[in-house]
């Protein structure tokens, strides 16, 4: 009954025969109050914790028999989070360590997946017999699953999930739509713009680039010589195919490109076109600043930053002032193909969710993670409740109205209605009906019909129809090695090559801040280079040239 007063609240008194469906929903239960198992869980990234008595959680609990509750990240890195669960040994019943999955593994915390995976069919389909053989560890043993990018059935992509250099469709839309094909195109456009619309509407100073160092996250000042070279998205090093029987690894921190790159940075630095702020704004301050609709620019992953942003967007209304971002495949000279965008599903091996030795049913816990793969579960999760978040035409689409739109954007309605369950076990692609993207923000329908006019307007102005159509990257298919990233995430310093690779990172975190902001360039780059030098980055480059060799299948 409560989610009939609050959805008629949400929607008004005009959609209440709609509860109908919601109150068939809650009324299915298979499993009593006192039969549902509580398990907890952390993740090892931000989010936000939703209510104890939150709806939708409570009809998938009475549906399988148990709930979870999540924790996140809050003020520490994912590295000091772990180290702390695992010294205080009080360990949750999931957890997703990030970069601290290897930490956990060592310390023999983790359960293993063979036994379970053969028991619940819904885990198993996730991945092949060759994938999951690929996230077995040194003693041969699977201990935890990547949750994202698997797609079942027909890929529905209509965003794109991974890095660009992302800017504002009012900036596009001042400028008449053109081609930004460079770096130097991109950043005069921002000049350009910036010179004629120093502040918002309402008179919010614009910022025309800013950038995240924060923690891991430095891959928003570091990595972008690899995709500007139009390489794709290896994570660490660029791989060079040219010869297609000995791909070699490359240093893309070293690259000319990657100097042009930071000399470029350090230009517009100068120029007061980067956020003065830049070098020590943490995640949180970074998401605030992008919310407030005055940032023109970025290079980020949109996963990072747009299910966040792009809900404050809409409940504030700067999507309607052309404050959405959509993302450009800029390279560091014309004529060159871009790979910004994986038009593949991306297998990242080195982390994911695991079950932990200290919970108590360890089965009930695998078969919760299968049984919310179920596709009726599975829609409530992303979808919601039928009538109350989403309904069905005459030939079984799912659609929204702009009302359920606007709820779904809403912090409190989030908290209080939905549940995601976003770090455990889902799908993208098409649902098993046939008809229907297994999340709403694939399902092209709703895409355009959730469009801003001014976001609307831009991709019709550059003849696409989803956000990989404007960054316009070469479609091909994933290198067998790709990603490398996914190697040396796990890296340790246990080998050369993990304290090279642990110290080149130090040296970055340290160093490219003060190159950006360096009023003598080449002497700070070549301070930089002298720093990065000493770290024995070969030690590094060699290991990870050995992991391509076997991925290649090189003798």
């Amino acid at each position: 009954m409560k989610l009939r007063k609050m959805a008629a609240l949400m929607l008004g008194t005009a959609a209440a025969s709609m509860m109908l469906t919601s109150a068939a929903v809650c009324a299915e239960e298979e499993y009593s109050d006192d039969e549902i198992i509580n398990f907890t869980m952390f993740s090892a990234m931000p989010g936000s914790e939703i209510n104890d008595d939150n709806e939708i959680m409570d009809i998938i609990a009475h549906k399988v028999g148990a709930k979870v509750k999540e924790t996140w990240l809050t003020g520490q890195t994912a590295a000091e989070a772990v180290g702390t669960i695992i010294a205080s040994g009080d360990y949750p019943d999931f957890i997703d360590g990030g970069d601290g999955m290897m930490a956990l593994y060592d310390e023999g915390v983790l359960v293993p997946w063979d036994d379970y995976l053969e028991q619940y069919p819904n885990l198993k389909e996730m991945y092949t017999d060759e994938e999951w053989d690929s996230f077995r560890q040194d003693d041969g043993k699977i201990y935890w699953a990547n949750v994202f990018q698997n797609s079942y059935g027909e890929n529905r992509s209509t965003t794109h999930n991974d890095e660009a250099f992302w800017v504002q469709v009012r900036v596009l839309e001042w400028a008449g739509y053109p081609e930004i094909k460079t770096l130097d195109q991109y950043f005069d456009l921002l000049e350009s713009y910036y010179a004629e619309n120093p502040t918002m509407e309402d008179g919010t100073a614009n910022i025309p680039y800013t950038i995240l160092c924060d923690d891991w996250r430095y891959f928003c000042i570091e990595n972008a010589p690899e995709f500007l070279d139009g390489y794709p998205n290896d994570g660490s090093v660029i791989v060079d195919k040219s010869d297609e029987n000995a791909p070699k690894i490359v240093d893309y921190n070293t690259t000319e490109t990657a100097k042009r790159y930071f000399q470029k940075l350090n230009e517009e630095y100068n120029k007061g076109m980067i956020d003065v702020e830049f070098a020590t704004q943490i995640y949180d301050e970074y998401i605030a600043k992008l919310s407030t609709g005055a940032v023109l620019g970025m290079c980020d992953q949109w996963w990072d930053f747009a299910y966040t942003v792009n809900d404050v967007f809409k409940q504030q209304g700067l999507d309607l002032q052309g404050c959405n971002y959509v993302p450009l495949g800029l390279t560091i000279d014309e004529g060159m193909d871009n790979r910004w965008h994986t038009y593949d599903d991306t297998l990242n091996n080195s982390s994911g969710v695991a079950v932990t030795t200290s919970c108590e049913n360890i089965d009930a816990a695998f078969k919760f993670m299968n049984d919310i793969l179920d596709q009726e579960i599975h829609d409530l999760r992303f979808w919601g409740v039928e009538g109350v978040d989403y309904l069905v035409d005459e030939d079984g689409l799912y659609y929204r109205t702009e009302e359920m739109r606007m709820q779904a954007a809403d912090t409190a309605y989030q908290a209080s209605h939905l549940c995601n369950y976003s770090y455990l076990p889902q799908w993208l692609g098409t649902s098993r009906d046939g008809i229907n993207a297994m999340q709403p923000t694939e399902q092209t329908s709703e895409f355009f019909s959730g469009l801003a006019e001014p976001l609307a307007n831009c991709f019709e102005a550059y003849g696409a129809e989803n956000y990989p159509d404007m960054i316009g990257s070469i479609v091909e298919h994933n290198a067998p090695w790709f990603p490398m990233y996914s190697f040396s995430n796990a890296m340790t310093t246990e080998t050369p090559g993990g304290v090279a690779w642990t110290k080149m990172g130090e040296v970055k975190h340290e160093w490219l801040p003060q190159v950006v902001m360096a009023s003598d360039f080449d002497a700070t780059w070549d301070q930089y280079m002298e720093a990065y030098n000493a770290t024995n980055p070969q030690d590094f480059l060699d290991e990870m040239q050995e992991e391509l060799n076997r991925r290649a299948g090189i003798e």
